[in-house]
């Protein structure tokens, strides 16, 4: 099993420069962190399962944190049994609009898969108009992966906590995958070796240890949302954590 310490998010020799992405908007994300060794996990069965195979309705995802959109056309695909007039849509967002517009550029799946820019951490008034336009209050499924680790070093404690809790305020199902602590300590570290100032928030932060824990009794004391099913592991150690609105 790869150790952090081995992640390209944290390589200097796969990323060039790992500092210059300190959101985790790495240019060559899916080249170190394909697709498939998170759709390896999740079953292509997943929609039907939680309940969404009414055609009647349109069922919405969301992918925050989707870089070049890789991962979210492939899931698409892993999770449509035909994709062309489906019912589904998926809008994957991400804050660096360098990567959603190489998403755009490489969309296959244009009319059922959108990507738009937007820091979930800011304004989300233009989420809640998306889902108005398609007369839902909220997304049927919202993945949240590898982005959280970003959320905490850059916004800290409360930061990651506010974050948590809009994911779970926009979404019936969350499918979550937070990073472990020893990749906060080498992502700092990278940034030391390039001889950049540490996060701003990193020695401060409280809320350390096992962050997959951490950020269950978040969603379950404070959101109202139970943890429903664990898909395992990434080859990268990180659970793979499906919770569901009460």
């Amino acid at each position: 099993m790869a150790t952090c310490e081995n992640d390209a998010e944290a390589d200097e020799d796969t990323t060039n420069d790992p500092g210059a992405a300190p959101y985790g908007n790495f240019i060559n994300y899916y080249t170190f962190n394909p697709p498939e060794n998170r759709l390896g996990l999740i079953p292509s069965t997943l929609l039907r399962d939680l309940g969404y195979n009414d055609n009647r309705q349109t069922t919405l995802l969301l992918d925050v944190g989707c870089n070049s959109g890789e991962l979210s056309v492939a899931l698409y695909k892993h999770l449509v049994e035909t994709p062309d007039g489906s019912k589904v849509h998926l809008l994957g967002l991400d804050l660096d609009e360098g990567l959603i517009r190489r998403a755009r550029d490489s969309n296959p799946l244009a009319g059922s898969v959108t990507f738009a820019p937007l820091d979930i951490t800011g304004d989300c008034a233009p989420l809640r108009e998306h889902l108005a336009l398609r007369g839902s209050s909220h997304f049927h499924l919202t993945l949240c992966l590898a982005v959280t680790m970003w959320v905490h070093l850059n916004h800290g404690d409360a930061g990651l906590l506010r974050l948590l809790s809009r994911l779970a305020e926009l979404s019936r199902h969350l499918l979550l995958e937070a990073q472990p602590w020893k990749c906060y300590r080498s992502a700092a570290r990278r940034l030391r070796k390039l001889g950049r100032s540490d996060f701003d928030h990193f020695k401060g932060l409280r809320v350390r240890g096992d962050m997959g824990a951490h950020a269950r009794k978040h969603l379950e004391r404070h959101c109202h949302m139970d943890m429903v099913h664990s898909f395992g592991s990434t080859a990268w150690g990180r659970k793979l954590l499906l919770f569901k609105r009460k």
